[in-house]
């Protein structure tokens, strides 16, 4: 296990502040497209666990990370729960089946039966971990079940959210079965991450944003918990990175056993500092198109730094890297990163 990285997670001294990227693995990376176009497809890629191990490791190598995540996608758990997943080029995942009844749900796979059929992901991470140096830490992770929950309602990605927060305020038993269904699987497909080897959850919240302050701990934030809660009961050694997207004005009511907070580029640092710096490890938050200019890299890197003052910290991006960012501009990221962190 990195002795850097998951050090910083539990608040020890630590020789500098480590760095990852989100979305580390993509299309960025010229060899990570020469590995997807051997696999055919994006969900061959994701089954493959020798071509999934390679394009995990790539930035690792290659842009100098503290840190490797996982190359896999958080809609394999409704894929294997029994709905019908296709990624359509120019337009993303699409659900054939979308889940519009309580019949709908009851067709579905859950708990063990569900996870059971992941074992792509897990002996990927096998894969990972003979390779991966010891020095280098490995992040395993999964879509918050409200993050799931809404693709497996709209059926794609969606701007409006309209069908899914339909049935959050005229069905709401209803969606908290599915949530609560989608838990489930979620824990015990983590627990399956850990036991094959990974250092670090994290749980992301990509559509967190979409409900509003006085539901979000009702509909999302207490799943989140409640995956962060079964995991430490289970294995407290292991830190838990929570992730959801776009809510500076929920700081106040964040809560939970976990160590880091992931904070997005949209939510002030300062801010988040100021709320939960006491509480949790922070990470974050450099706006991705930053990494377009080296001098805007640098003047991101220094802010974050003084920003913190010494805090524990993790130095990431505020949310995943884009596809047409320079290779070299993201290696200038992770070298300032070290940087000022061992002023």
């Amino acid at each position: 296990m990195s002795k850097i990285f998951v050090d910083a997670c539990f608040g020890k001294e630590t020789p500098y502040t480590p760095v990852w990227m989100m979305r580390q693995a993509g299309r960025y990376l010229p060899q990570y497209m020469e590995v997807r176009a051997q696999a055919g497809d994006f969900l061959s890629l994701c089954h493959d666990p020798k071509k999934a191990c390679e394009v995990t490791l790539q930035p690792v190598d290659i842009v100098g990370v503290d840190a490797a995540i996982l190359f896999s996608d958080i809609l394999v758990i409704p894929d294997e729960m029994g709905m019908d997943l296709e990624f359509i080029k120019g337009e993303g995942p699409k659900f054939n089946d979308p889940i519009k009844s309580e019949a709908d749900l009851n067709r579905l796979l859950g708990g063990e039966e569900a996870a059971s059929r992941l074992t792509y992901v897990y002996d990927t991470i096998k894969l990972i971990k003979e390779q991966l140096a010891d020095d280098k830490a490995l992040i395993g992770f999964c879509g918050a079940p409200w993050t799931l929950a809404t693709y497996m309602i709209e059926g794609e990605g969606t701007k409006t959210y309209n069908i899914c927060k339909k049935m959050m305020y005229s069905d709401p038993e209803l969606l908290h079965k599915i949530l609560a269904k989608v838990t489930e699987v979620v824990k015990l497909y983590m627990q399956k991450q850990i036991e094959a080897g990974i250092d670090v959850v994290q749980i992301f919240d990509s559509w967190a944003a979409a409900i509003e302050p006085s539901k979000y701990d009702e509909f999302s934030w207490k799943y989140m918990v409640e995956i962060a809660d079964y995991l430490k009961a289970k294995y407290p050694h292991i830190p838990i990175i929570m992730f959801p997207k776009g809510i500076p004005a929920f700081l106040d009511k964040v809560y939970g056993n976990f160590e880091v907070f992931g904070v997005d580029w949209s939510t002030p640092m300062a801010l988040a500092r100021e709320k939960l710096g006491e509480k949790y490890i922070l990470q974050g938050n450099m706006e991705p198109c930053r990494l377009y200019s080296k001098e805007a890299t640098t003047e991101c890197v220094e802010t974050l730094q003084n920003i913190m003052g010494g805090k524990r910290h993790i130095f990431n991006l505020g949310h995943g890297i884009l596809p047409d960012v320079p290779v070299e501009n993201a290696k200038h990221f992770i070298a300032e990163c070290h940087r000022v962190s061992k002023k």
